[in-house]
This record gives structure tokens, sequence and C-alpha cells, in this order.
């Protein structure tokens, strides 16, 4: 198994510079890392960056909050396709799910999901403000939309990743639904251990150390 294709490298801090973007391409590049994940502005640059790379592009949508109405969450995700991203990370609306709008919160994933066609999609659903039931009903939710992850973090919460709610992830999905861990993930020895657990894809900001640290 190689770790490096497990790994979004990313990058997604306010202060990130187009020079910083691109030194993460090219950092994807050298370790051949499966995508970067930059904010929607930073897509056309990480896209020409990686034109002829295996590397994909991923791009956060409706981050790190998730609270955007869901017209302007579908115009950044069509923005981000348009401009060369291959995979869509979007936070779904966490207010909503909490206050029980599970209606809302699928039919948003969903038109997310209709406007990117095959491309992936990924639901992050900030577990660290969930209840293990709210979990539950986040990953039914996003699998009945039609998306194609469910990822546990922003790394802007209280908290990133834990095994125990991969657990709690894993079984409340089908067998063809995927899991991106992502927050404070440090280790290649702990990212080994996640996948272990079923999960997919590890994002992270320590994609080198991580390498290095197996």
């Amino acid at each position: 198994m190689q770790l490096s294709q497990f790994i979004d490298h990313t990058l997604l801090k306010p202060t990130a510079t187009p020079k910083a973007i691109k030194q993460l391409c090219l950092e994807a590049i050298e370790h051949q890392f499966y995508a970067v994940c930059v904010n929607s502005c930073y897509v056309h640059l990480a896209s020409e960056t990686l034109q002829f790379e295996r590397v994909k592009v991923a791009a956060t949508i409706g981050f790190p909050l998730g609270a955007m109405s869901a017209e302007a969450k579908v115009s950044e995700a069509i923005h981000c396709i348009q401009h060369g991203a291959d995979e869509i990370d979007m936070v779904l609306n966490i207010g909503f799910l909490k206050a029980g709008l599970t209606k809302s919160v699928r039919e948003e994933i969903s038109s997310i999901k209709k406007a990117i066609g095959e491309k992936v999609l990924k639901v992050i659903i900030e577990t660290c403000y969930l209840n293990e039931p709210e979990i539950k009903l986040a990953c039914e939710i996003a699998e009945k939309a039609g998306a194609d992850f469910v990822k546990t973090s922003t790394g802007f919460g209280t908290g990133g990743a834990t095994l125990k709610d991969i657990q709690l992830m894993k079984a409340s999905i089908g067998p063809t639904m995927k899991i991106k861990a992502s927050g404070g993930i440090t280790s290649g020895k702990e990212a080994l251990e996640y996948i272990a657990h079923g999960v997919s894809r590890i994002g992270t900001s320590s994609g080198i150390k991580l390498l290095k640290t197996q």
C-alpha cells in the first residue's frame, strides 16, 4: 500500500498566497499525493500547475462554516468544476442538520451533486459539533443525496477526526460510500491506523511529515 495515494495534500488557511499554493502543488507532484485540496479561489492556479500531472484537484465549497445559501454553494461548485476541479469537498449546513431540517440538507447536497455530475463529491459533516445520532443522520443523508464520500472535519472546528467517529460513520453508510478523515492526523502511523479502520482518503496539511513517520 502506498500511503501517498491516500493523501489530499491540503492548504486552506486564510493567509495562503498564490506562491504557497504553487508550492503545495509542486510538493504533491514530488511525493505523488492523490490530490491537492484548496479553496475555490485557487482552483484555476492549482489546475494550471497540475495540468500534465496525475495529481487531482479538490476544491472546498461553503467552507468552513457550511452556512452559505444552497444557491451560493451550487454556484461555487460549478465555478470550481469549470476551472478544473476533479473533486468537491462541501460543508453541509450544520445548523439545519441540528435543527432537524433534513429535507433542506439533503436537497442542498443533491443539488450540488447534480451540478457537478460525475465529479467526486465529499460532504464534510464536522463531527466535533455533532452527537452520535447526528453523525449517523448526516452520513445517511449524504448517502441518500448521492455523495461519494463523507468527511469528518474542516480542520477549523473545535476538533478533528477520531477513530470512534470513523467507526460510527462506517456503520452508518453502505459498502460503496467512502470516508475521508481530516483534522489532527499528524503521523504516518496514525494515518495507517485510520486506513485500517476503513478510511479511503486522508486530508492533511502535513502530508510530507506523514510519509516520513510511517
